[in-house]
């Protein structure tokens, strides 16, 4: 093995050589012969006496870069130099930086075997790849074992007179303490980190914790952030027990990104629970949002989609301020895509919204998503809604394993660099004795001194054949007089009972053709009235009324069958 004296030796005089080869050392050469011979053009008076005593006054000049020694430069710069030749990689030469760093190495010996802060970085497959190729290669903010992050370009130099093949190949390695710069890009990344993360369980608290369950739906839901480069939006979603065996639905997206987004998002999902306990139909409903969302803040907008189901019906019906159009797989696996009516999203004012409907009858599944789930950059929107529809036309199984199934499909992972939120529904198909547990009864009032005595005893014949218990029975056949009577004397043809019982409750519903709303109010002790309402409210879990689209009312009330003495 060579002395490390000619190692270093023979570095630095190659290292003189390629220096020497640096771009822009010829120029600074020719400029400095252009200097030494300018005195001479002086005396020949192209420089006046004034400006020739001005220059002999002015220092000596300091000497070009070029004519310090190599390792005088290296030794006094503060960044960590190495130098490496051969195809083992021996040490030709460390800078006194390098020394303070890491400690002194001995020359002449390999690489992998006295310079161990090198492999712990991985740099060797680059030292490897630079003496390869010849080409320079950089690796930014890498953490050495001395705790501090350094910046590192290695630099094929060659060796000795170029003819030695590999052997004749070195590399310089230069590396720059970028600490404070990796420290200060560390807390950023942080501070990103803890907000997205602030917003994110903002986000999610916003969102139902657990979905309210109806009666004649399943439903699932499932949200997922966008990716740790992404800040979180405001998609959210929501199901809403409306009463009477009806349900509403709701999804959402707020434009923008971050907390602030998310918290206009928990404004109009409140907002939307508390006008959907008016019973509106869905474009009414909206219309309120749309004001409410320009008030909340006038630049920011969001869209919507609200939905209603009512099981007598056998259809969604829905208003859309906006949003993506919602799904329908039906029994036998066709999907059919809600058209219009679609308004301009929330916040934009100035519109009246109108309400559709699309079949949803037993054995249906609906999807509601945000635009995270179809829309990708280098796709179409369209596309990718059509591919959604093939995704749900073979998607079967729980509303849960719908949801999970439909996300996979769309290729949404961790790293998603957008929000995605999906709520599936099912209408099932009950067969057996699952299907005895759901039930209904109706007849058309034609008025007279007589409607009031059928419609108490059809409704008592229709609780017998249900065999609820007797206290149930009379409550129901109870509450079912005060209504008639209540639509009898307020309420103008045509009118209806109906009677429907789920595995959780008995629903009894009285419809006529006026549009005024019934209250509950206290009578005096003198009035002959205005108790049936009252009555009804006290015997009945719960009760309530809204106006049919086609004109008039729908007064409705329900008792909740208690666990074990559910009707069979």
């Amino acid at each position: 093995m060579p002395a490390a004296d000619d190692y270093t030796r023979q570095g630095f005089v190659n290292f003189t050589r390629w220096s020497a080869r640096l771009p822009g050392t010829q120029r600074r050469a020719a400029a400095r012969t252009e200097q030494t011979a300018s005195p001479d053009r002086r005396r020949e008076g192209s420089v006046p006496a004034a400006r020739a005593e001005q220059l002999a006054d002015e220092p000596p000049s300091v000497p070009a870069v070029d004519e310090l020694r190599v390792r005088e430069v290296l030794d006094r710069v503060p960044s960590l130099v190495a130098l490496v030749h051969g195809p083992d990689h021996r040490i030709a030469y460390v800078n006194d930086a390098y020394t303070t760093a890491f400690g002194a190495r001995p020359l002449g010996e390999r690489a992998r075997e006295v310079l161990p802060e090198l492999d712990a970085l991985g740099l060797f497959p680059l030292l490897d790849q630079v003496q390869r190729s010849g080409k320079p290669r950089t690796v930014k903010s890498r953490k050495a074992p001395d705790g501090r992050s350094y910046t590192f370009t290695c630099t094929p130099v060659a060796q000795g007179d170029g003819k030695g093949g590999s052997d004749g190949r070195g590399v310089l390695v230069f590396a720059t303490d970028v600490t404070d710069h990796a420290e200060a890009a560390e807390r950023l990344r942080a501070s990103e980190r803890r907000q997205r993360e602030t917003a994110v369980t903002l986000q999610r608290s916003l969102l139902p914790q657990e979905l309210e369950e109806p009666d004649d739906l399943r439903v699932a839901a499932t949200y997922h952030p966008g990716g740790t480069e992404a800040a979180v939006g405001g998609d959210w979603y929501d199901v809403i027990t409306l009463g009477g065996g009806r349900t509403a639905l709701v999804i959402g997206d707020v434009m923008g990104r971050g907390v602030r987004a998310a918290a206009v998002m928990g404004q109009l999902r409140t907002a939307v629970r508390a006008y959907a306990r008016l019973d509106l139909p869905p474009h009414e409903v909206l219309q309120l949002l749309d004001g409410l969302a320009a008030e909340i803040d006038a630049n920011q907008i969001a869209t919507c989609a609200y939905a209603v189901h009512d099981p007598n019906e056998g259809k969604l019906v829905y208003a859309s301020a906006g949003h993506l159009p919602i799904l329908v797989r039906d029994e036998n696996g066709a999907v059919l895509r809600a058209d219009e009516p679609t308004g301009p999203p929330l916040g934009t004012g100035g519109w009246m919204h109108a309400s559709g409907s699309i079949p949803l009858g037993p054995g249906s599944t609906a999807v509601l998503y945000t635009d995270g789930l179809v829309e990708r950059r280098d796709a179409d929107l369209d596309e990718g809604i059509a591919a959604l529809e093939r995704a749900l036309a073979g998607a079967t199984g729980t509303p849960q394993v719908v949801c999970d199934r439909l996300v996979r499909s769309a290729g949404v992972t961790p790293d998603h660099d957008d929000d995605v939120a999906v709520l599936v529904l099912q209408h099932p198909a009950r067969t057996g004795p699952e299907s005895e547990l759901f039930r209904n009864a109706a007849l058309d009032l034609l008025g007279g001194v007589e409607a009031a005595p059928r419609a108490r005893a059809f409704a008592s014949g229709v609780l017998t054949s249900w065999r609820f218990p007797a206290d149930l029975h009379d409550l129901g056949v109870l509450a079912t007089s005060e209504l008639v009577a209540n639509s009898l004397q307020h309420g103008t043809p045509p009118m209806r009972l109906r009677l429907r019982r789920t595995d959780r409750r008995l629903i009894i519903e009285v419809t006529d053709g006026d549009d005024h709303l019934p209250r509950r109010r206290r009578a005096e002790p003198g009035d002959e009235s205005g108790r049936g309402i009252a009555i009804v409210a006290t015997i009945a879990s719960n009760w309530g009324c809204r106006r049919t689209p086609g004109g008039g009312k729908a007064v409705w009330c329900e008792f909740a069958l208690p666990h074990g003495r559910m009707p069979s």
